[in-house]
């Protein structure tokens, strides 16, 4: 199995305060799929998802790649870990401001032994015309393909998105997640997304929906449609 989640368990807090966030959380994930974690706020899919990106620590259990687990990493091997298998989408798109659009672009590329082509990305994202722009002078949909675009130039094994359409109007929201599927496609990365957004499950491969810490349901969507055809 290629991406495997085994009995994560997490809390913050202490005492009264004590809040159980992950309770025991198990999952494996096919390479290439489209994953997304579906739940309200609070039920610990953002918590998993930054476990899974060796961002945040589990309290016990472990995450593995290929049968590498990230408990038996040191913080350096942890560092080459996030550097070679995932890139990261944000719901902020925390660009340079003073680096223009291909330059954001290639941060990403500086970080990976097999960086993809600048200028093939730019031109799938739909950003090639708009290479020499400073972010400012993009839309919000556009700063958000930029950020897309310093994600998969590292051509990383997972790509992680935390609600990666959530400061986006309707529109562009369909926009940002068709060019996911297409990257998908095109490079093969598996996507894990976290989204509060019900519709969004129907262009997943596999659905994990989680409540107060716990999967409620796991599944794979036998009735996927494409992401320009999502409704909500």
């Amino acid at each position: 199995m290629f991406l495997t989640v085994k009995e994560i368990r997490k809390h913050f807090g202490e005492g009264d305060s004590r809040v159980e966030v992950l309770n025991g959380i198990d999952a494996e994930i096919e390479k290439g799929e489209i994953c997304v974690l579906l739940g309200p706020s609070g039920s610990g899919k953002s918590t998993l998802l930054n476990i899974i990106g060796g961002i945040d620590s589990a309290d016990s259990g472990y995450i593995a790649i290929n049968g590498e687990k990230t408990a038996d990493m040191n913080e350096k091997r942890l560092t080459l870990y996030r550097r070679k298998h995932l890139g990261y989408i944000f719901q902020q798109y925390n660009l340079i401001p003073n680096l223009n659009i291909k330059e954001n672009v290639e941060i990403g590329a500086y970080l990976s032994d097999n960086p993809l082509d600048t200028d093939e990305i730019l031109k799938t994202l739909g950003l090639y015309e708009h290479r020499h722009k400073l972010p400012n002078q993009l839309s919000g949909g556009q700063q958000q393909r930029t950020a897309i675009g310093r994600a998969i130039i590292k051509n990383p094994d997972i790509l992680l998105c935390d609600e990666p359409t959530g400061a986006l109007d309707y529109k562009t929201s369909k926009d940002i997640l068709k060019l996911i599927s297409d990257v998908n496609k095109k490079f093969g990365n598996t996507v894990v997304m976290v989204t509060h957004n019900d519709a969004i499950k129907n262009m997943a491969d596999r659905v994990i929906k989680l409540r107060d810490g716990m999967i409620r349901k796991n599944y794979l969507n036998e009735n996927k449609i494409a992401a320009e055809d999502l409704d909500w």
